[in-house]
């Protein structure tokens, strides 16, 4: 793997880490020695396409790059990958919707808004806008979207999209130490409204029998905190080997987005999951809680306890946060036996997870049977069961 950026050009914001990145060479300019080249990036359409005319039109940071790797290898012998945000395999009209709710409409008026939405175009505009910035219309680009099931609708709208099960962080490795549980819970408090509800996770463990310690790591300065013996708050950058270890060793991890569940479903055990709310009282809604959401449909279709997915649903709502914290450190009902993580449900024969997909696309691109336009359009049709 190299990691090319033009000479000279810094590289863009967070790039440089702390990642766990694979294995690469930091390159500053092309000597191709292979016929073919693949490129692997988050939102191609947005981070690496080129200009466009109209609004929003900017280059993406990468678009440069992109232009002189394929300037030296051909576009036939140049194939991208692009890796979207996880579980956001929505329709245009469930897009709208979120959107929608996101905003503030409360549940009872979605619908008559909804309508309106749909009177006044803004659906279609979605669905444009959205085929046009991911770039469905690059024949040479895979849109990998993973995600906990396969969704239909979505793939009806955007055939385009190759849908695979979930691209796992790979931490439990064959081969590596089995995790050494310490009896704590670790909290990766990402979301600002994370600290809303930290004194009804501590007070829920100051009422379990045993109350386990509590590392909370953020982003950034907290305003108070409960204080605790037992609970630590670092808001300073953690060394990735510290971090993981953590992560590993925890008896329980909260967690956020989709890196940190797809983390703790790999490492196995008791979890909860908390995005971000926004709101108050009665207008209190979710942030993006699609991931959850697919989660907990395969979750149920497996057969996991009914009250450890209400308690999930619950916590990642930012409700009964102290209870369900309770019931999870004494492991009661559906805690005393969390299942293992749930399997990817509805994805075509050799697409139930992203990371085989992709090393199959680069080694048979490799391969040089087929063009790049060719190959992703086979596996385009490929992806849809």
């Amino acid at each position: 793997m190299r990691l090319y950026r033009r000479g000279g050009e810094r590289l863009p914001t967070g790039v440089d880490g702390p990642w766990s990145w694979p294995p690469y060479a930091p390159v500053r300019r092309l000597t191709p020695a292979a016929p073919r080249a693949v490129t692997v990036a988050p939102a191609w359409g947005v981070s690496c396409a080129p200009p466009r005319a109209g609004p929003f039109g900017r280059p993406g940071p990468w678009a440069e790059e992109v232009h002189e790797i394929e300037a030296a290898y051909g576009p036939a012998r140049t194939a991208h990958v692009s890796l979207e945000e996880f579980a956001r395999t929505l329709t245009p009209t469930e897009e709208t919707v979120e959107r929608l709710r996101e905003g503030g409409v409360r549940a009872r008026e979605l619908p008559a808004r909804l309508a309106r939405a749909r009177a006044a175009g803004e659906v279609e505009t979605f669905r444009e806008a959205f085929r046009r910035f991911r770039a469905f219309d690059r024949p040479n680009v895979l849109h990998l979207f993973a995600t906990f099931r396969y969704a239909p609708g979505f793939a009806r709208a955007f055939p385009e999209a190759v849908q695979t099960g979930p691209l796992w962080p790979g931490l439990g490795r064959r081969g590596a130490r089995p995790p050494r549980r310490t009896g704590g819970w670790v909290w990766y408090a990402s979301p600002a409204s994370a600290e809303a509800i930290a004194d009804a996770v501590v007070d829920g463990l100051g009422r379990a029998r045993h109350a386990p310690s509590l590392f909370v790591r953020s982003p950034r300065p907290w305003r108070s905190f409960p204080a605790r013996p037992s609970v630590l708050l670092r808001t300073a950058p953690v060394p990735r080997s510290a971090w993981s270890r953590q992560l590993a060793n925890a008896s329980l991890r909260i967690v956020t987005g989709s890196r940190t569940l797809l983390e703790a479903l790999e490492a196995g055990g008791p979890f909860l999951y908390f995005n971000g709310v926004l709101g108050r009282g009665a207008a209190r809604r979710r942030h993006r809680p699609e991931k959850l959401r697919a989660l907990l449909a395969v979750a149920r279709a497996e057969g996991w306890p009914a009250d450890l997915v209400r308690d999930l649903d619950d916590f990642s709502r930012g409700r009964r946060v102290a209870p369900i914290a309770a019931r999870a450190a004494d492991r009661l009902g559906g805690w005393g036996d969390v299942p293992r993580r749930p399997r990817a449900r509805g994805f075509a024969p050799g697409f139930e997870a992203a990371a085989p997909v992709l090393v199959r696309f680069v080694q048979e691109f490799a391969g040089g049977a087929e063009g790049a336009e060719a190959l992703v359009a086979r596996f385009r049709r490929a992806s849809h069961p």
